[in-house]
């Protein structure tokens, strides 16, 4: 880890090493995204009109907690899509890897695990 803060960026190597990371990552996402669009949509036909009239309230009502839910998660999925997009970005620019607070090198095993971190550990715990 010290040979990462003497360097002021990562390699063109290692920044192709992130962007696969990073792409594989998206890509997931994207397909995550997709089907809770999907699913809000009701695109696969599931809903309360087969169901016998003593039920329909109740499932009416889950109905609509499961669509808030699903929203909120589809919300959720479309940041961090846009979180990976501007990581790769700054691979393109060179810029990725380095923390926005200190200006050094973001730890590899940081980049692996959370590959759109703009923050070092050390950044990150200093929040709070």
């Amino acid at each position: 880890m010290a040979e990462e803060k003497k360097k002021n960026r990562y390699s063109d190597e290692e920044l192709a090493e992130f962007k696969q990371i990073i792409n594989d990552k998206l890509a997931k996402a994207q397909e995550d995204y997709d089907t809770l669009k999907s699913a809000l949509s009701h695109s696969d036909g599931n809903d309360t009109l087969d169901t016998s009239p003593t039920f329909k309230v109740l499932e009416e009502g889950a109905m609509v907690l499961s669509r808030e839910e699903t929203g909120k998660l589809a919300q959720r999925q479309e940041k961090f899509i846009t979180h990976l997009k501007a990581a790769l970005i700054r691979i393109e620019n060179k810029t990725y890897g380095i923390c926005r607070e200190t200006g050094n090198l973001i730890s590899k095993e940081r980049l692996r695990a959370v590959p759109h971190a703009t923050l070092s550990i050390d950044a990150k715990m200093n929040q709070k």
